[in-house]
């Protein structure tokens, strides 16, 4: 049985999909905690009607991002993860922490990487015209965004897009597709590697997974 902890900052739609695909369809791993910098986020409801237990660990509270993270390593670590998942967790991580979780720790991020890193993704595609948008599943690594590739998914932009629409369906992708890499991960079907690993148009490489799921 696998332990996984999911950071949230705010309404954790990803979390949520992930508990919700855990639950159906039964992977050999539980959610130990559901962690959050801000006490207000409302995933933390979700998760303690899950029975799933909750921390905060407010970054307000902290005079520097080092001892922030210090804290957030700390009780992480509590609940003995074998895997940490950043599901819309609104902070820029440190070195030292992430190199703590090398190997296993995901991310999510709203656009195709290595395309439009960072903040306004889907502002930042329309104003680069692109007819294809989407969202990748990550390794997580000190350079933000950058980290080797797991999962993407793909959609098309279409002429009368705004920031909303585009947000709006690429946000049904993650749901759909973060869950997937996380049960790839804890079935011991991805290979996490130092250097990035190349995507095909479905975004996830055969020689990286060891069986296929319905």
């Amino acid at each position: 049985m696998k332990n996984i902890v999911i950071l949230i900052s705010g309404r954790g739609s990803n979390m949520e999909a992930i508990v919700r695909a855990l639950e159906a369809e039964r992977w050999p791993a539980k959610v130990s905690a559901v962690i959050s910098n801000r006490a207000d986020a409302a995933g933390l409801q979700f998760a303690a009607a899950h029975a799933i237990p909750t921390a905060v660990v407010a970054n307000k509270d902290y005079p520097s991002r080092a001892e922030f993270d210090a804290a957030l390593q700390a009780t992480i670590d509590a609940f003995a993860p074998d895997l940490v998942v950043l599901a819309g967790f609104m902070r820029i991580l440190t070195a030292p922490f992430v190199a703590h979780y090398a190997g296993r720790i995901l991310n999510i991020h709203p656009s195709l990487l290595p395309d439009f890193p960072g903040l306004a993704t889907h502002r930042q595609a329309l104003a680069a015209g692109v007819t294809e948008h989407g969202t990748t599943v990550h390794f997580v690594t000190a350079e933000l965004d950058h980290g080797p590739l797991v999962l993407q998914a793909k959609i098309p932009v279409f002429p009368d897009d705004t920031e909303e629409s585009l947000a709006a369906r690429v946000l049904v992708q993650e749901h759909i597709i973060y869950p997937r890499a996380v049960r790839l991960f804890i079935e011991g079907s991805l290979a996490s590697q130092q250097e990035q690993l190349r995507t095909d148009a479905e975004a996830i490489r055969p020689d990286h997974i060891k069986k296929d799921f319905a």
